[in-house]
């Protein structure tokens, strides 16, 4: 049963693969024998340093995933360099909270052009050479915030942001099954990242957040990255459309 986790020579591409969840994924991939390919905007944490301390095989693409040109230069980038793309993991996102009143459009623009233009572009791009191989994996990194409105904070457009990820996760999974192309999502709770590192102003949210969780805690990157290799492995080989839901049973309630 362990060798359906595994991923020898399967070449893996992660958006935002330089920290928090996109790290500890490409960590869990590369520990499974995945060719990686990481890509950020910056690797000012050292996320990439760390993949190639750890001995896998890992090339970093800086890129901002928001210009409309990136997503198919990256997907080209793969193919010329590995011959191939087995698994693509759109991890790259952002929040920003905020009452819809105050809410401006480049706010506006700004979560919808990473947490939904982005990802429909890198799966464009992506299916292509899936379709060729007649196999490959998807793996979209939605939000427990596309399934409820999470308190205490307002974020209604990052919510509508992760609700579109996961609808466009099960529209690709029923429109590219026949070509043996897996789609999932995973739907994470609160996280230890620096997405939820709260300003001083805001902790107040901690104690709330933790008694919503039935677990009472946050989770860590390394149990998104646990579910994450799941649905990128063979183990998961009659899973598609599903939108999977790590978040201490939050939801639950």
């Amino acid at each position: 049963m362990f060798d359906k986790f595994k991923l020898d020579n399967k070449v893996a591409i992660v958006t935002g693969g330089t920290r928090g969840i996109g790290l500890a994924i490409a960590m869990a991939l590369g520990e499974a024998g995945a060719k990686l390919i990481v890509t950020s905007r910056t690797d000012k944490y050292n996320g990439f340093e760390s993949l190639k301390k750890s001995g896998f095989d890992v090339t970093f693409y800086e890129s901002d995933i928001t210009d409309p040109s990136v997503p198919q230069k990256i997907i080209d980038y793969a193919i010329k360099e590995k011959s191939r793309l087995d698994i693509l993991v759109n991890n790259a996102g952002v929040a920003q909270h905020g009452d819809i009143e105050t809410y401006n459009d480049n706010l506006l623009n700004k979560i919808m052009n990473t947490n939904v233009d982005a990802v429909f572009r890198m799966c464009r791009s992506a299916i292509t050479p899936m379709k060729k191989q007649n196999d490959g994996v998807i793996l979209n990194i939605g939000s427990i915030s596309g399934l409820v409105s999470n308190i205490p904070q307002p974020q209604v457009a990052y919510n509508a942001s992760k609700a579109a990820v996961h609808m466009m996760t099960k529209s690709l999974a029923s429109d590219y099954a026949e070509h043996n192309i897996r789609v999932n999502a995973i739907a994470p709770g609160y996280i230890k990242t620096d997405m939820c590192d709260l300003p001083e102003e805001n902790k107040h949210w901690y104690p709330v957040w933790n008694q919503m969780t039935p677990m009472g805690r946050m989770g860590n990157p390394e149990e998104v990255a646990a579910a994450a290799l799941f649905l990128c492995s063979p183990a998961s080989s009659y899973v598609s459309g599903e939108v999977l839901v790590v978040d201490g049973g939050y939801t639950s309630r």
